[in-house]
């Protein structure tokens, strides 16, 4: 998927289809067809290069939820082997490491220009959204893959934090193919009242007011669940020992932010499209509070009979069970091919 548009100097092409003159010392991008502007907007980090195996997928999909009856995703020698479909969001993490890595140092690496250096010991996951273009092959073997990230945005959100928002392509470089898109806010606790912009109105996606749940769906956690997912390449120690987490005003290690959006990615998927990899193509999702390993996770979603060429618009929303909600602004586009019904 490639979008190219022109360019002229001193002008940038807004989202209402005009050309905007630019300020001297203005930064702008365009993602998603809106123009953006503010201190870092545009810096692009190195790409790194990123790759898998077969058992890598594996794990994945063992770690998000999926059961003895999807053996597409769990058995390398189904003849319909294949990825879960929210695996890129990983790769960032992972790269190309086979072996445990040092989370805060790889954060570390790169200087965004023009706002403070943040401590990567004190962010959570903000919001993401996955854009899926093309299927991953079930290994990188044989071809070269990177991500390459751009920064959208960096907010500066007064005494409670930062947000620094970025775009991430994952690109097969031989082809240039572009294979899924991710869109990821990350906050930085307390971390704020530096001068910098205070960011746009977020887009929501609430559920339809006064409407009952089309299907609910749980996910039970546990002890060992974020020291599992965690193999996958996101070694945040906070999500596997206490001190950090304890730092930051939580009880102890939280659940990875992924770990939640992951699972309830595969639920939706199994319960409206028939655990198929094909019939998920946009994913996104917002988090609201942090999970505690042992919470139970309880999934609403609703229909939305907003279809276009045969993507159904669904809107959710996670809770821990009994408690808070974890997940809002949930949405997805799927084809729908199974009768939606509860799974508890």
């Amino acid at each position: 998927m490639k979008l190219e548009i022109p360019k002229i100097a001193g002008f940038v092409w807004d989202q209402g289809g005009r050309w905007l003159k630019l300020r001297r010392g203005q930064y702008k991008t365009v993602c998603n067809n809106f123009t953006m502007s503010g201190p870092g907007v545009g810096f692009e980090y190195p790409p790194q290069e990123v790759s898998w195996v077969r058992r890598d997928v594996l794990l994945f999909a063992n770690t998000v939820g999926c059961t003895a009856d999807e053996l597409h995703f769990l058995y390398e020698l189904h003849p319909n082997f294949a990825v879960f479909p929210t695996y890129p969001i990983i790769l960032p993490f992972k790269t190309n490491n086979q072996d445990v890595i040092d989370f805060y140092a790889a954060q570390k690496a790169v200087q965004i220009p023009n706002v403070p250096s943040f401590d990567a010991r004190r962010v959570v996951d903000g919001q993401r959204k996955l854009v899926l273009h093309k299927p991953l092959p079930t290994s990188s073997a044989g071809k070269k893959f990177e991500v390459r990230t751009k920064v959208l945005g960096v907010y500066d959100k007064g005494r409670p934090g930062s947000v620094v928002e970025t775009q991430t392509d994952l690109v097969e470089v031989g082809s240039g193919d572009v294979y899924a898109s991710v869109i990821t806010s990350s906050f930085y606790v307390a971390q704020g009242n530096w001068g910098g912009p205070k960011g746009p109105a977020t887009e929501n996606f609430p559920p339809p007011k006064n409407k009952k749940a089309d299907a609910t769906f749980e996910h039970q956690t546990n002890a060992e669940s974020a020291l599992l997912y965690r193999l996958n390449g996101d070694y945040n120690p906070l999500h596997a020992t206490p001190e950090p987490g304890k730092k930051m005003g939580f009880p102890g290690a939280i659940m990875h932010g992924l770990y939640s959006w992951n699972s309830t990615a595969h639920g939706l998927l199994q319960v409206l499209g028939g655990s198929d990899p094909a019939n998920i193509k946009e994913y996104q999702a917002r988090f609201a509070s942090p999970v505690m390993p042992g919470d139970k996770l309880v999934t609403d979603l609703w229909r939305t009979a907003e279809v276009k060429d045969g993507w159904e618009e669904i809107r959710f929303q996670t809770k821990v069970e009994g408690g808070k909600v974890v997940l809002s602004n949930g949405r997805a586009l799927l084809k729908v091919v199974e009768t939606p019904k509860s799974k508890l």
